[in-house]
């Protein structure tokens, strides 16, 4: 007999305490798309945050927990807040809920649950439920900084190997505390080597997860079986440990990443900080009909290869881990042509994956009628159409 597919993972509920705009907010989803059009200013992006920050990492905007709280009338402290989800996936259904406390010391930091009771670890969660998102801020994700980039790696590894975020934390913990005993003076030979020792670890793991991820998600690009009318695009890594364990095993980069950072203790104390090491990392989509890299591209372009990408993404995340992430497009439709926007429209209904839309005319989302679930956004909630 065939062995019956397992279920796609889907957000059945979401509940809202004293988030950005809401006071309080709840609403049940049933379907596979989602559709949200409203006005700006309204709190739709408010909505895809919290369902990103029901995974692992600090959300689609990167905020910081004290920032997210709902502000009084007339000013004040940002106040405790709370996200829950309802989840149901290939392991059953899920509870999961993360936020912050008014108890001193806790208001700047997250606690998270699952089913109720706390949880273990953030990838502890990210096997449970995960989300990948695109956003308007980043069309400038090919001029801003190496940073942005990064984390949007990170997201598209996390949701292939939950235990990612742990190394990245690792290492930059690590690199943290070798980064202030150098800026102090204090030349602990035995101290700096323990903490190298842990960067280089850390860093080789999590650069060696990028790049298998990059692997692995270029040769399903490449096919374009994934990414419907989309362009097909390749990742590349700018990063001398990605080279390096192309040339060599993982152990051989570990230590020379140990030596090279052990050599150069003077040249970072001076430079303020590690000049090698994970978070050196950067990356870009190479437009592969034109044989150009997304940074010459138009913004069209560029978005496009996104897509593309976010595509391919759930299609590789679904087939090795058995639930393909949420994708959560923040007005990803208002910045494609009418010919693009239809192919987006005909990618999504073929992919195993939940999907969010927002938009602010609920025309553009006119060709979805009876395949797309479509609410109407208020200052106050949510309104099905």
């Amino acid at each position: 007999m065939p062995v019956p597919e397992a279920p796609p993972l889907r957000l059945l509920r979401l509940r809202l305490t004293d988030f950005r705009s809401y006071p309080a907010f709840e609403a049940r989803f049933a379907g596979r798309i989602v559709a949200i059009a409203g006005p700006n200013g309204v709190g739709k992006t408010n909505l895809l945050e919290a369902i990103s920050l029901l995974g692992p990492g600090r959300g689609l905007r990167g905020a910081r927990a004290g920032e997210i709280g709902r502000r009084p009338p007339g000013g004040g402290a940002a106040r405790p807040w709370v996200a829950w989800g309802a989840f149901d996936g290939p392991d059953g259904p899920a509870e999961i809920g993360t936020g912050t406390t008014a108890e001193a010391g806790d208001a700047a930091r997250r606690k998270y649950t699952l089913d109720g009771e706390p949880a273990k670890s953030q990838a502890e969660l990210a096997r449970r439920a995960g989300a990948v998102w695109l956003t308007p801020q980043m069309d400038r994700l090919f001029q801003d900084g190496a940073s942005g980039r990064r984390r949007f790696l990170d997201r598209l590894v996390w949701a292939l190997e939950p235990g990612h975020a742990r190394e990245v934390a690792a290492h930059d913990t690590a690199m943290s505390g070798r980064n202030r005993l150098l800026a102090e003076g204090r030349r602990d030979a035995a101290w700096l080597a323990a903490l190298e020792d842990a960067m280089a670890r850390h860093a080789v793991a999590a650069v060696a997860a990028r790049r298998a991820l990059a692997i692995r998600l270029n040769a399903l690009l490449a096919a374009g079986t994934a990414t419907g009318a989309f362009p097909a695009a390749r990742i590349d890594l700018a990063c001398p440990i990605a080279a390096a364990l192309a040339e060599a095993p993982a152990l051989a980069v570990e230590e020379r990443l140990r030596a090279d950072l052990a050599a150069g203790r003077g040249r970072d104390a001076a430079a303020g900080g590690a000049q090698m090491g994970a978070h050196r990392t950067d990356m870009t989509l190479v437009h592969l009909p034109k044989g150009q890299p997304a940074e010459l591209c138009s913004t069209g372009e560029q978005k496009a290869l996104l897509v593309s990408t976010v595509l391919a993404h759930a299609a590789l995340i679904g087939a090795a881990r058995g639930f393909a992430p949420l994708l959560l497009l923040d007005e990803v439709a208002a910045h494609l042509d009418q010919g693009r926007r239809e192919a987006l429209y005909a990618a999504l209904a073929g992919l195993p994956a939940q999907v969010f839309l927002t938009g602010t005319e609920p025309d553009i989302f006119a060709p979805l009628q009876g395949i797309a679930e479509t609410f109407r956004a208020t200052p106050e909630g949510l309104a099905a159409v």
